[in-house]
């Protein structure tokens, strides 16, 4: 898992790097690499921390 991925925490805000139109997503949960995210499009997902790198909102 990315060092990014490592830092998220439930309630940080995300964006998929390579899905934009999802929105901004909310971290659920980050347990074992395996991501869960509420997308404002697309509703939950859960990420492959090792495969897809987040890319975390700080000023939103």
């Amino acid at each position: 898992m990315s060092d990014m991925n490592a830092i998220l925490a439930p309630g940080m805000l995300v964006r998929h790097p390579d899905q934009p139109d999802w929105g901004i997503g909310q971290v659920q949960s980050n347990i074992g690499g395996k991501i869960t995210v509420n997308f404002q499009n697309h509703g939950k997902v859960v990420i492959d921390g090792y495969n897809i790198e987040l890319v975390p909102i700080f000023d939103a």
